[in-house]
């Protein structure tokens, strides 16, 4: 999953990046508004973490900006206002969730999942895919009652794949949510996580399917 931090305070923003990062989330950081509303326009995000004060274009007009084009991207905003009063105004502008400053960043990260979780039709962090049990809140996968050790990359590798069941995805989509800005990468790299996902999913109710020319399906067989 790609995710956009826009925040004007570097440290914060640093920690915020490095938390997701170790997670597996591709992760590029901002600090104005007027930078995010370009890599906006131009890269895709499965979701946004906007802070309201900052520099140039505030997260505010940024938001109403966003939803005005309607990009239904997920927006989280971040702000040290906690008025009643204002998280309304943030939700009517159309704002997805809200998270007061100072936060705890397991909070961060919990609100992250669900916001992901919703766009990818996933009631809960538990979720059943025949004989796969996905649980985004603990990380951890289990087939037939088997644990199943995958890298951080290769757990959002498969979270993409169990959320676009049935969707071709291309090697180009899979990168760019994978992968950061600033972590350059070839396109064989997919192929690799692919091929070590297929090996630690053996005897797992899914199949990555190779389409010739345009990238993977993942499909999900029941009774298996």
């Amino acid at each position: 999953m790609r995710i956009l931090v826009v925040e004007d305070t570097e440290d914060l923003a640093d920690a915020i990046v490095h938390r997701l990062r170790k997670l597996g989330y591709a992760v590029d950081w901002v600090s104005d508004g007027e930078e995010a509303e370009e890599l906006l326009r131009r890269e895709p995000y499965q979701l946004v973490l906007l802070d309201i004060m900052l520099p140039g274009v505030d997260g505010q007009a940024l938001l109403a900006r966003l939803r005005r084009r309607r990009n239904a991207t997920p927006v989280l905003m971040m702000t040290a206002r906690s008025q009643v009063d204002v998280k309304i105004d943030l939700l009517d502008l159309g704002a997805d969730d809200f998270i007061v400053k100072p936060f705890d960043l397991r909070e961060l990260e919990a609100r992250c999942r669900a916001l992901l979780r919703r766009s990818h039709g996933m009631a809960s962090s538990r979720t059943q895919f025949g004989n796969i049990l996905f649980d985004a809140a603990a990380k951890t996968v289990q087939v037939d009652g088997r644990p199943v050790e995958l890298g951080a990359r290769e757990f959002r590798l498969l979270e993409l794949f169990l959320g676009n069941r049935g969707a071709v995805m291309s090697k180009e989509d899979l990168m760019d949510r994978l992968f950061s800005l600033d972590q350059p990468t070839a396109l064989n790299a997919i192929e690799l996580y692919v091929s070590r996902l297929r090996r630690k999913m053996q005897g797992s109710s899914m199949e990555i399917r190779t389409v010739r020319g345009l990238g993977y399906v993942a499909e999900i067989h029941a009774g298996e």
